[in-house]
């Protein structure tokens, strides 16, 4: 029996060349492009891309501010080669050397970030209020349960020296003799020091 062997590849066949029509159009391409850019934007050719099956794309140097290395990209195709070309599609890409923006970060993968920042900057906080060192070494009244004590004292003393007053009498007769008021509060002004009174001068006759 034959040993089986791998299939050797076949000679490739030749690259077809790039449509020399569509390489042509370039009028057709610029006026696609003036429909998204304004004339003043549109540079010169600067090359192409064999897209294959009668599609090519033509690359026009970008002269927008801002967007060194890009290029505007016409793509155009045929039917067949009895056709007139068309214009697929019409864009602004990026060359080799061109000026990028940062690559994107989805919004649940930013918060993610945000948040451990935030954690860690929290812990480092947390870490900064320990090592704190108190201004008054000699003030140990938080630290002393003894003095706590003494502070609760003093309130419950305040409070048991109005133990003895009773208030609802006071009140009462307040107002069974609103007279005495009223004289206190006479008596309050007579002793409080008055404007002086004009005197009027007897006329000469």
């Amino acid at each position: 029996m034959p040993e089986l062997t791998d299939a050797q590849p076949t000679d490739s066949q030749p690259a077809k060349p790039t449509d020399a029509t569509l390489l042509a159009a370039v009028d057709l391409a610029r006026t696609a492009l003036l429909e998204i850019t304004s004339d003043d934007t549109i540079g010169e050719v600067i090359g192409h891309i064999d897209e294959g099956d009668l599609v090519v794309s033509l690359l026009f140097d970008c002269l927008m501010t801002g967007y060194p290395g890009w290029r505007w990209t016409v793509s155009l195709s045929r039917v067949d080669e009895n056709s007139e070309p068309k214009v697929l599609e019409t864009e602004l890409t990026p060359g080799d050397d061109s000026l990028l923006a940062p690559e994107w970060v989805p919004w649940s993968d930013r918060l993610v970030d945000d948040d451990i920042a935030a954690d860690a900057d929290e812990s480092d906080y947390d870490e900064s209020d320990d090592d704190e060192i108190d201004d008054d070494p000699d003030d140990d009244s938080d630290d002393d349960p003894e003095s706590v004590e003494d502070d609760a004292d003093d309130s419950l003393d305040a409070l048991d020296a109005l133990d003895g007053i009773d208030f609802d009498e006071a009140l009462a007769a307040a107002e069974l003799n609103p007279g005495e008021t009223t004289e206190a509060e006479a008596d309050a002004d007579h002793g409080a020091p008055q404007p002086p009174t004009r005197s009027r001068r007897a006329r000469r006759p």
